[in-house]
């Protein structure tokens, strides 16, 4: 699904074109990802390195972009409201991180997802560690949690912090307002008349 949503990335930002040339700089041998289908890591780090070369990027951006697609992309709705899922307010998501990998398996029990701790620190500061298969987890987080606190309208500075001790990828978050803008309109279902 990574691959398929990085394709979809590509595609829709920067056109077939582009797509092209990451799959010739990647050596793929196929054009399209299978959504379904396993791929090897190697070929997925592959496809980010090509993709930031071929862009002119620093991968660490190119990741956090992506991130940034995932949440706000129009026909990835779906992944948009199964994150909204999480709570009612910004804080209550964070805190709901932690449960995604397992929520994650219950929907595609061979989905591999970051597994995800979060404390709260001082001062609405959360600290959020990652560890995924694949390095470059905390950029693609990084993506997703600021444009989390846009659809909650809450004022947040996210930011991608060093390697922790064990090896996960650790990124910092200040909470500064709640409810600093509306935010964008969800709903758990249809409201009937």
């Amino acid at each position: 699904m990574v691959n398929r949503a990085l394709q979809g990335f590509l595609t829709a930002t920067y056109g077939d074109e582009v797509w092209a040339e990451v799959r010739s700089q990647a050596g793929l041998s196929c054009d399209d990802f299978e959504a379904m289908l396993s791929y090897p890591d190697a070929m997925t780090s592959a496809c980010f390195h090509a993709a930031a070369h071929v862009l002119h990027k620093d991968h660490g951006t190119l990741l956090e972009d992506f991130g940034i697609w995932l949440v706000t992309e129009r026909h990835l709705e779906p992944l948009r409201r199964l994150l909204r899922f999480s709570g009612a307010h910004f804080e209550d998501f964070l805190y709901a991180l932690e449960d995604l990998d397992e929520r994650g398996r219950l929907v595609l029990p061979e989905l591999d997802l970051p597994r995800i701790t979060v404390a709260q620190a001082d001062g609405g500061r959360f600290v959020i560690d990652a560890a995924w298969s694949l390095p470059g987890v905390g950029a693609i987080l990084t993506g997703c949690l600021r444009a989390m606190a846009d659809d909650y309208g809450t004022l947040a500075f996210v930011s991608l912090g060093a390697i922790a001790d064990n090896g996960n990828e650790r990124l910092e978050v200040q909470l500064f307002d709640a409810a600093y803008s509306k935010g964008r309109r969800f709903e758990l279902g249809q409201v009937r008349a």
